[in-house]
């Protein structure tokens, strides 16, 4: 027998529409690639996302294509979010930061069918349009004073032009929630990127848990600015969830320094910005550099790589601002877990505390997670023993877009999705990242994390930031070497440093060597490329080898 309830599908255009009518005084606040301040609210945004829809449908577009966008986080990005899933399209955001052969790659295994591109990006599509082989249009997102004067692309579009010929009534279409609505590829570090292609349905409950109090908690009153970016994996959901919640949203456009965010975070008093951690990196070093201060923003929630406990103490002693970690990958829509704690923890001595809030945290409701070890044997979650972290859950993939050989190898018999990850789980249900697969370091048999090593070296006051590796050892198999990139104006030296790993970990796991560098390279996503660095360095000589 089935329940005698209406059956109203979960479709992202309910989203703008419900936040353009009991919320549609809610700013929405951007910086433009133009270098301008653009304000208007949640109805502006619904009109012209509907104008949009209109353009679409009269270039051909239909229910289903897949429409590129090369953008930074603006309101103009945000208007092809609601505007192409609302229509049935499939809004496909792609990382401008990828190398070519990988830009190239995904725009041609997606088949898109139309591109929208900020002028920053205009240089990348020139050098790759003759090589894109479905790309009907190109739509440049700017308005005519703006529009390139000179360019190799064949008859662009311009965006502002587009959507002034529309009229904004479009009555979005009704289909079932699990149409697929928008396509991110992973950063693609081994292999080619693969493709995560989400439903209105996984990303709309994505969105109600992202204001699920006690997890990231966005709420109306919050004036929310992502400084994740929107080409990577939908800014975290946050489009959505702020929308859901009628909030207020800041969107940085490009400009993404220390100064002109903590302009941004002032001037529109944001309490809430999700970022990775670099990006932390350089607004407190702007801080410590002027003396500055926060005079609105309470919480950060931070993810894609684990923030260290020296930052987390940072901004809550100095700067009052609350730290959560979050943690998810691409294939999970992205957010799996929140540290947000538990009133055991909230009732703990702040030292004790730290060490939760430095864990990636508990999952949302209907994500599950399991550890098992090197023969699928499922773990305890006792915080001590290690093992792949599997996951699943209703906005966690079954399987790669266009892709059966990777889906093959991602998932185990039971359909849990391999994350890559070692992790431990508490009694509480606290998760913690240990370290990935690919670079846990085997020394003598035994297992080291490079993470571990990293937390305790970026705890030295004049460390900036740490990568531990490992490298070939004639005796050993692998020996951990670690490199640094000092404070600006510090000198640390090594001595200090593997002096400050020894009194926290075992002597064998600690590094052999320190090099110092100017800086260590990242992901397209912001996380170190240590295979980079392995390649860099695969020749080093051990000291005493």
């Amino acid at each position: 027998m089935f329940g005698l309830m209406m059956e109203r599908p979960l479709l992202i255009s309910s989203l703008i529409d419900y936040a353009a009518k009991y919320h549609g005084r809610s700013e929405i606040v951007s910086r433009t690639v133009e270098g301008r301040i653009h304000r208007y609210n949640w109805a502006d945004a619904q009109a012209r996302a509907k104008r949009l829809a209109n353009a679409l449908q009269r270039l051909g577009i239909r229910p289903g294509d897949r429409v590129a966008t090369l953008a930074w986080n603006t309101h103009r990005h945000l208007e092809l979010y609601y505007g192409i899933s609302g229509m049935g399209a499939i809004s496909h955001t792609i990382n401008p930061r990828l190398a070519s052969d990988q830009l190239r790659y995904i725009m041609n295994h997606a088949e898109d069918a139309l591109l929208f591109v900020d002028l920053t990006f205009v240089p990348i599509v020139e050098a790759l349009m003759a090589e894109l082989k479905t790309i009907r249009h190109v739509v440049v997102m700017t308005d005519e004073a703006s529009m390139p004067a000179q360019t190799a692309l064949r008859a662009p579009l311009c965006y502002e032009t587009l959507l002034a010929g529309e009229s904004p009534s479009f009555e979005w279409p009704t289909f079932d929630e699990k149409t697929a609505s928008s396509l991110c590829y992973t950063s693609g570090t081994t292999g080619n990127p693969k493709g995560a292609l989400f439903s209105h349905r996984s990303t709309m409950l994505h969105a109600y848990f992202m204001c699920m109090a006690d997890f990231v908690a966005i709420a109306r009153s919050d004036s929310v600015c992502p400084v994740v970016p929107m080409f990577h994996v939908n800014a975290w959901g946050v489009p959505y969830a702020v929308a859901m919640a009628g909030a207020k949203l800041v969107l940085p456009g490009p400009k993404l320094d220390g100064a002109s965010l903590h302009d941004l975070f002032e001037s529109e008093g944001v309490t809430l910005n999700l970022g990775v951690p670099t990006v932390w990196l350089g607004l407190l070093r702007y801080l410590d550099e002027t003396g500055k201060r926060f005079s609105s923003l309470q919480r950060t929630l931070c993810g894609g790589s684990a923030m260290p406990e020296t930052m987390i103490r940072a901004l809550e002693e100095r700067y009052d601002v609350r730290v959560t970690h979050g943690w998810g990958m691409t294939e999970m829509s992205p957010v799996g877990t929140v540290s947000a704690l538990l009133p055991e923890q909230r009732a703990l001595p702040k030292e004790q505390q730290y060490a939760f809030q430095a864990k990636q945290g508990r999952p949302m409701f209907n994500v599950e997670l399991k550890i098992v070890d090197e023969n699928g044997v499922a773990l305890p979650h006792d915080g001590v023993s290690r093992g792949e972290l599997l996951v699943r859950g209703p906005w966690v993939i079954r399987e790669y877009y266009k892709d059966e050989a990777a889906s093959r190898v991602a998932f185990d018999n039971e359909g849990w999705f391999r994350t890559g990850d070692i992790a431990t789980i508490d009694e509480y249900g606290f998760m913690q990242i240990v370290d990935r697969q690919k670079d846990l370091i085997k020394s003598g048999g035994e297992w080291i994390s490079s993470i571990d090593i990293e937390n305790i070296a970026i705890a030295h006051p004049d460390i900036a930031e740490a990568a531990a590796i490992g490298l070939p050892h004639p005796r050993w198999g692998e020996r951990p070497l670690l490199v640094v990139v000092p404070k600006p104006g510090r000198h640390p030296s090594k001595v200090e440093i593997l002096s400050l790993i020894a009194e926290r970990v075992a002597k064998w796991q600690v590094p052999d060597d320190v090099l110092f560098v100017d800086e260590l390279p990242h992901t397209a996503t912001g996380k170190v490329m240590k295979r980079s660095l392995r390649d860099r360095f695969g020749d080093f000589t051990w000291p005493a080898a």
